[in-house]
């Protein structure tokens, strides 16, 4: 497997992210090794709130998150998924699966890191994987908030809207990932986020896995990732933890899919779920502030 670093200079002078990156190795599924990179801040004491990006961002799309979450003694780790951020990025498309997402995050986070009583946070890809790792390890959870997410199994076709998504991600010339954010925004980021949005991606050479993304969303019942999806269904069936959906009012690919969580999962039953307004399927760059009190309150 040939992997990709980009260099530290890239992330210098970053709006509003100041934090300082730690770092822990996996397993790259081929007898090498990936680094993967974290941060993590707020009291060690404090409960763990795992913060689990998507596509095409990294952990920086939770900072306006973070300083509420700090501030109700919650200790908060947003990790960067292998291929993004910070993180190393196998440079060809074939070297991601969604079996080896979940299996890059669970080492990293449950193994190296060694969380327990986690309140997951997953948005987009981030509840994709962040779910199979509460189905797969649920002792080590306690709380879970899904924000315009889903746990596709391909037994329903997505949405007209998702499948022009997936087109565009392998159609289009420049993958622009602070393109791709503002598009997904209701409001327009300053060019200073656009470009920290950008900056893990020094040239089309590091996007494999951003390119490879749409095309691992089971999409057909018999989707290499259907089964391992359709038993963690099976566990979430059965969860009766503590489980809140905070969905944005604008985000046209994930509409809807909170009120299958709010069916299927004992534990959402009562819980305070939210629509929150004048937010896209960025709701964080949208509505971060906001968000971070609603899971700091939920989680504290």
């Amino acid at each position: 497997m040939r992997v990709l670093r980009t260099p530290d200079e890239r992330f210098a002078n970053l709006p509003d992210f100041s934090y300082d990156p730690g770092y822990v190795d996996v397993d790259d599924g081929e007898g090498g090794r990936l680094r993967v990179a974290y941060v993590d801040t707020g009291p060690r004491a404090g409960r763990p709130v795992l913060l689990l990006h998507g596509e095409p961002s990294w952990s920086f799309l939770y900072r306006k998150m973070i300083p509420p979450l700090v501030a109700a003694g919650l200790r908060v780790v947003a990790p960067d998924l292998v291929g993004f951020g910070r993180s190393d990025k196998p440079s060809q498309r074939e070297d991601y699966t969604y079996a080896r997402h979940v299996n890059w995050m669970a080492e990293a986070v449950l193994d190296r890191l060694d969380l327990a009583g986690i309140c997951l946070v997953g948005q987009d890809w981030g509840g994709l994987i962040g779910l199979r790792l509460v189905a797969e390890h649920p002792g080590r959870f306690d709380r879970v908030v899904v924000a315009n997410t889903f746990l596709p199994t391909g037994d329903r076709k997505p949405s007209e809207a998702f499948f022009a998504w997936r087109r565009y991600s392998q159609e289009v010339t420049d993958f622009h990932a602070g393109g791709i954010v503002r598009g997904g925004c209701v409001t327009d980021p300053p060019e200073d986020v656009i470009a920290a949005y950008n900056a893990p991606f020094p040239d089309e050479s590091y996007k494999a896995g951003a390119r490879a993304f749409p095309l691992l969303v089971p999409v057909s019942p018999d989707d290499p990732a259907s089964a391992a999806n359709r038993r963690a269904w099976e566990v979430l069936d059965r969860w009766d933890k503590p489980f809140l959906t905070a969905f944005s009012d604008s985000d046209p690919i994930t509409a809807g899919a909170d009120r299958v969580f709010h069916k299927r999962v004992p534990g959402a039953a009562g819980q305070p779920h939210t629509v929150i307004e004048g937010a896209g399927h960025f709701l964080q760059e949208d509505a971060g502030g906001r968000l971070g009190n609603i899971v700091a309150a939920f989680a504290a």
